[in-house]
This record gives structure tokens, sequence and C-alpha cells, in this order.
């Protein structure tokens, strides 16, 4: 299929010429007169690129280009005209035109601003399908009421350049949230820089976060750039940001505020312009009252709080979770995609998923890998994922509602309510006695009595 050409101009011998040129060129052309038809024809055709004379009776070029590039941006607009000045190519450039021709036109001009207009045209459109793609890797998946909410706070927060605190347990996507809203940022074009700041050793937090220069310190062999310097114009974002020193937070704070460094070993005061998206999976403001975090840092990030459920509050995000699991698994390892048994999702829902969507990841593509038919039963689910007894995986209203007496009836809740908790706190039994209120002893005596 040929390139399709508007040839928008009010002199006959203009459009005459020009179109029998082109179409010797292998275009597919067509033209107008004056402005009105010209926009007639672009709202039934929507060709692939509008050549556009600027002096006409009625719309002029200028008003013409202005309503193109308001309901159709992506259409390349080259203007032609014969009274070119630099003001009118300054004024068309900023409403959004490609290319500015003086007449009389050389037709290898013409040409050559057609094809580099279209090859223009042609990259935007990758990058904006590549723009969707890497949206649609990051997005949150799940239409439960809590994911929901997630994605509309995310929607309000990601096209501003607000600083954004992300909290949430460990494997809920906290990062997969921050990525999500630099996708959907003005700095989208720019980098993402990613610090993990549990996993730098604090000898070295320094020289990663500000970059260092040659002869700095024992080995730094060669300048380096920080991780802010790299992040200049984008977003940096700084993961489990309550795993920092106080003196590194000290130095973070004063960058954050100022937004200006130095390398380590060197002088010169460098300047960025950064977006500030922190994440972390503790309590920051109980870390503020024992003594390990700064509560003006706190309150120099927490401008934004965006907050991700853990997988057990939107546990009707499993099945379509699960589903995009295993079509991944079998994308990587070119194999069959599996399908999974309604009673086998039951049994995974039934999971308090201490892990979050890490965890409930990892299973999925362990059960891929591993069961050899290409459905997964129930009875592939590890031991480890199952309540245990048919009785255990009934729903709390069938479980409690078959017991006669109200004294047994809180019993049971008792026992299903205390084994829920440590399980979600991965058996330790005094962050459980802190979650529930009780002391340790009681929960101990509760075990003691189960076990009996």
């Amino acid at each position: 299929m040929f390139p399709s050409i508007l040839i928008v101009d009010d002199e006959p011998s203009i459009l005459q010429s020009l179109s029998g040129l082109l179409a010797d060129e292998g275009f597919e052309i067509e033209t107008a007169q004056n402005g009105y038809e010209g926009l007639k024809i672009v709202e039934e055709g929507s060709p692939d690129l509008v050549l556009l004379d600027i002096w006409m009776p009625g719309i002029d070029g200028i008003e013409t280009l202005k309503e193109i590039k308001k309901n159709y941006p992506t259409i390349p607009v080259i203007i032609i005209t014969g009274h070119g000045t630099i003001e009118t190519a300054v004024k068309a450039t900023k409403l959004g035109a490609y290319d500015l021709i003086e007449k009389p036109l050389s037709i290898d001009k013409v040409i050559v601003a057609i094809n580099n207009a279209l090859n223009f045209r042609r990259l935007e459109e990758e990058n904006r399908y590549l723009r969707k793609k890497t949206i649609e890797k990051h997005s949150i998946t799940g239409n439960s009421p809590p994911t929901v909410t997630l994605k509309k706070q995310i929607e309000l927060v990601a096209p501003t350049d607000t600083w954004i605190l992300i909290t949430g347990e460990n494997g809920t996507g906290k990062e997969l949230v921050a990525r999500t809203i630099h996708q959907l940022s003005s700095r989208v074009d720019q980098p993402l820089i990613a610090v993990n700041c549990a996993a730098i050793p604090e000898e070295l937090i320094e020289s990663e976060l500000f970059g260092h220069e040659k002869g700095a310190f024992s080995g730094a062999t060669s300048k380096k750039k920080g991780k802010f310097e790299l992040a200049n114009n984008g977003t940096i974002f700084l993961d489990e940001i309550g795993d920092m020193s106080l003196k590194t937070q000290a130095k973070i704070l004063r960058v954050l505020q100022e937004q200006q460094f130095q390398r380590v070993g060197g002088d010169r005061i460098l300047t960025v312009n950064v977006r500030i998206i922190a994440a972390s999976n503790k309590d920051l403001e109980q870390e503020i009252k024992k003594g390990t975090f700064r509560e003006d840092l706190y309150y120099r990030l927490n401008v934004i709080p965006v907050e991700v459920p853990p997988l057990r509050e939107r546990s009707e995000d499993i099945p379509l979770l699960i589903e995009t699991f295993l079509d991944e698994c079998a994308r990587q390892n070119r194999s069959t995609k599996k399908t999974m048994t309604a009673e086998a999702i039951k049994v995974i829902r039934a999971y308090s998923w201490p892990g979050n969507v890490r965890e409930l990841k990892n299973l999925v593509e362990r059960l891929a890998i591993m069961v050899e038919g290409d459905i997964i039963e129930a009875s592939d689910i590890p031991n480890a994922y199952k309540p245990g007894t048919m009785e255990k995986t009934r729903s709390f209203d069938e479980q409690f509602f078959l017991i006669d007496y109200l004294k047994d009836a809180k019993i049971a809740f008792e026992k299903a309510f205390i084994q829920r908790k440590l399980l979600q706190n991965k058996n330790n039994i005094s962050k459980t006695a802190k979650a529930i209120g009780v002391k340790q002893a009681y929960i101990n005596k509760k075990i003691k009595n189960c076990c009996s």
C-alpha cells in the first residue's frame, strides 16, 4: 500500500504539477483548493501526510494547520509557501509543522522532506507501540476493589512531578508500581534509575549514589557517575529506603533539598533535576519512634503516599495472576501453555500468601515446569500451600455454622484465627502476638493446647 498525500493549495498549476510528479514517485495523491476542502478530506480519509500552502483565501494555512494538529496530531504537515519568513516558519513549527519549503518548489527537496516526515511518523508509531507494550508489561494485574483503587491512584499521581512514597509488604510489587508511574509520567523518555538501598554496603553507598572521581579512594581507578547523575531529568527509585543508615539518610536529605551534590573526592558541585520515588516494606513512622529513620526525611519523601495491598487482601486477582504467569512461563520456555483446574485455583486462593505476588509467581512457574501434563490439578499443589483437610478448606461460614454450640464455635474460630495470623507472620510468635493484641505467652499456650 502506497503512502497517501493530500496537497492543499489554491494555485491549480501547483496542484497539477505536484500531483503528477508525486504520483510518478508512487504516492497516492488527493488535492484540495482551500482549507475547508482540505479539512474535509483529512476528516474522511486521514492521509499519511499533508502538503499545505500558507496563503489561501478563507481559512489560511496556519488556521488549517491548527485544526489538523488539534484533531489529528500524528499526521505530519509540511508547509509550502511563496512568502516564507522566519516568523512564519517559527509559528508553523510551534504549531506542529514538520517542515517548511519555499516556492518555487524543488521536487527533490519536496521528496526528501516527504520521506523524512513519513520515516519520522513510522518511528513515532513504533515508539507508541513499544511504550504501550512497556506499560502493559508494568501494569498492575487484577480487578479487585483494592487493585482498582491502586490503579486510579497511579493514574492521578503519575503525570505530576510530585514525589511519592510507596509502602507495602515484601513481594507486593512496589517496584512495579514505581515503573508504572514513570511510564505514565512526562519523564518517560528519560531514565528510571533503581537503587536497592538494602543491597549496597554502607561504605559504598555514597559512591553509588553520587559517583566518585578517579583516585578518590583505593580502587577508584576511573571517574564514575552516580545514580543521581544518571537519573538527571528522569526518575530515581530508592527501594527499601528504610534500610539506609542514619548517616546516609542525612546525606540523602541534603541532596533532596538542594538537588545538588559532589562526587566523592570531587570539588565541583553538580546540579540535577530528578523525580524521587521511594519505597519501603517497613512502617517508617514506627522506625522514626525507634530512632532508626529521620523524621525530616520521611516528610520530605512522603508527599503522596501510595500503599500496595498484600495479596491476601485482593485474592480475587489470583485467577488472573495465575493466567498471566502461565502465559509468561510458556513464552519464556517456548512451551505449550498449561492450564489450572478450578479446584487447584481454589486451593491456592485459600492460602494467605505471606510472600505475596512474588511467592505466587514462583509457585506457578514451579508448577508449570514440574507438572508433566498440560493441566495442573489440585493434587499437584505442594502440601505447604494447602490448609490441610477438606474441613479446613471450607469457607468460614460453612466451617463455623456447622458447630452447634457457641462456646465450641468461639474456640474453633480462635484456633483458626491464630493459625492464620501465625501464617501471615511467618510463624513469628512475638510478631503475631503484637499484631493481634495479646501476650506471647497466650499464643504459646494455645499452640501447646493444639498440639497436646
